[in-house]
């Protein structure tokens, strides 16, 4: 028996299966935050041990956010068709198993391997957990389901920088990896015994985009996680080659290789592929009408100017800090945290104040502060004191995040038809992670870091502080487009549900409209 969308769940936040459902989905994310903050941390450890060059430990980084930027929107649509437990379930499974692959790698080609299918568990994992919450609770407490699992996540995140540090010290950087078992151990069975199953409940069809412009909310139903039988493997794919050809190309820029030419043009091949393949998909991963909300382009094209420059700050600035400052990885990951509890602490009253003003200031202003607090880093160098000289630019750094992310997400939620605020959402946290992994590519290049200049703090010095204004120069383009095109949305456009927020590699997700249909397990 099914019970259908419109009868929709009656699981409340206050029962012990609402308490279940809320763990087990805060234990699956937290797996997911956690390996974005803490394996920064442990790159110049793993560089030793696995005798691996620049270029290795930029791939540790970006073999993750490349199958997971390419296939989060796939990962979201399997859940709705397949059933959201269930895909969730892979994922942590896929994902705590990809892991301990990570941990035991004897090499930076198996580790890279490893890091490039834990992308993919953590595309099943991020969106399921949250659709999780949006199918199975009442809908009286959805909203407070979604701010507790945004808090005890942004509490998961902070505290990464502090664990990956204190297992790299400790037990080695391998730990970093192995703590996800522990975790996934402890979630499925509590996601198979408690969590009830849900699948997409009756879609309308794809007629209408809804409003084209901000503040759109009042368009017509434009079926967002709709599923008519056919999904677009082929766009994720395509997606995924193309970040892969291209980072392949900036990675090995440097190299005067031929092969890096062939790869660009490769990459760009199929990135074109892949706009065509949307085009005409008659059920697209990404629809490209979506872009018709000229707001909407413009503040993804914020969030890619952003998300770049976090991306290649929180890259190098763990490796600054060991390798010319001489911390320890305890002591770098500790001295990064002030900008995650900012965030854990502030970004719900910054989405406020930005309600109350609109977002064009918050945005414009935020990425200047960011951008003043990337300067700042310019004064760390060789025996850098951390109250001196680390702690005043990572303070400005974590008010400048606090004051833009959230403004961001309501913008972008505002930008479009209230029935994709979901899909707009996933697009958003993608292009996000598309920026991240494309800076982290690219700076080093820039910069002229050579193969082995993480193992020199002279040479890397000198390339983190080109590396610095470059980053700050990406967020003043930011700002500036934000003030030329962010506008105030409309008073009944699509509001974030999730008002804490502290991961620093992307803006969260949202939940789609509408429940889907409920299984009840027998087991709950």
């Amino acid at each position: 028996m099914v019970v259908t969308a419109q009868q929709g769940p009656v699981i409340r936040i206050g029962s012990a299966q609402g308490k279940w459902i809320l763990l087990t989905t805060v234990l699956g994310s937290s797996m997911a935050l956690l390996d974005s903050t803490v394996v920064n941390v442990a790159l110049p450890r793993m560089g030793e041990d696995l005798d691996a060059n620049l270029a290795a430990l930029q791939w540790t980084v970006n073999a993750y956010l490349i199958t997971l930027a390419g296939l989060i929107l796939l990962g979201g649509s399997l859940g709705d068709h397949f059933g959201r437990r269930k895909v969730f379930v892979i994922g942590v499974i896929w994902f705590a198993s990809a892991s301990l692959l990570c941990g035991l790698a004897p090499s930076s080609g198996i580790l890279i391997a490893a890091r490039a299918l834990q992308g993919i568990g953590g595309a099943l994992l991020t969106p399921g957990s949250l659709a999780l919450i949006q199918a199975s609770f009442h809908p009286d407490d959805r909203s407070r389901a979604v701010g507790l699992w945004s808090g005890f996540g942004g509490i998961g995140a902070a505290i990464g920088p502090f664990l990956g540090g204190w297992l790299v010290d400790g037990p080695g950087w391998r730990w970093v990896f192995f703590l996800n078992v522990p975790l996934a151990v402890l979630c499925v069975p509590i996601a198979v015994r408690h969590v009830p199953e849900s699948i997409g409940g009756p879609l309308p069809s794809r007629e209408s985009p809804g409003s084209s412009e901000a503040g759109g909310a009042g368009g017509a139903e434009s079926g967002e996680g709709r599923f008519h039988g056919h999904f677009d493997v082929l766009g994720a794919a395509l997606g995924a080659v193309a970040l892969a050809l291209v980072t392949y190309a900036l990675i090995e820029a440097g190299s005067g290789s031929s092969i890096v030419a062939v790869t660009a043009v490769a990459g760009l091949a199929a990135g074109v592929a892949f706009v065509y393949v949307e085009k005409r998909s008659p059920d697209p991963m990404m629809p490209l009408d979506i872009f018709a909300s000229r707001q909407f382009t413009s503040v993804n094209l914020v969030t890619f100017c952003v998300y770049a420059a976090f991306g290649g700050f929180f890259f190098l600035t763990a490796l600054q800090l060991q390798v010319v400052a001489g911390y320890s990885p305890l002591r770098a990951g500790t001295a990064l945290l002030p900008t995650t509890v900012l965030m854990l602490l502030f970004s719900s009253r910054s989405g406020a104040l930005a309600e109350r003003i609109g977002p064009r200031i918050p945005l414009t202003v935020g990425p200047l502060l960011c951008a003043g607090g990337m300067l700042l880093m310019l004064r760390v160098g060789k025996g850098a004191s951390y109250l001196a000289e680390v702690l005043p630019a990572v303070l400005v750094m974590g008010v400048g995040m606090v004051t833009l992310v959230a403004p961001l997400t309501s913008t972008v939620l505002a930008s479009v038809d209230t029935n994709r605020a979901g899909l707009a959402s996933g697009i958003n946290n993608a292009a996000a992670r598309a920026a991240g992994l494309i800076a982290v590519a690219a700076l080093p290049v820039l910069t002229g870091m050579g193969p082995e200049a993480y193992r020199s703090p002279d040479a890397f010095d000198a390339a983190f502080r080109r590396a610095m204004p470059l980053s700050a120069a990406v967020l003043v383009v930011g700002a500036v487009l934000a003030f030329a095109t962010v506008r105030r949305p409309a008073p009944e456009c699509r509001r974030p549900q999730c008002h804490t927020h502290s991961c620093v590699t992307a803006p969260p997700l949202e939940p789609p409209r509408g429940t889907g249909a409920v299984k009840p397990d027998p087991a709950s």
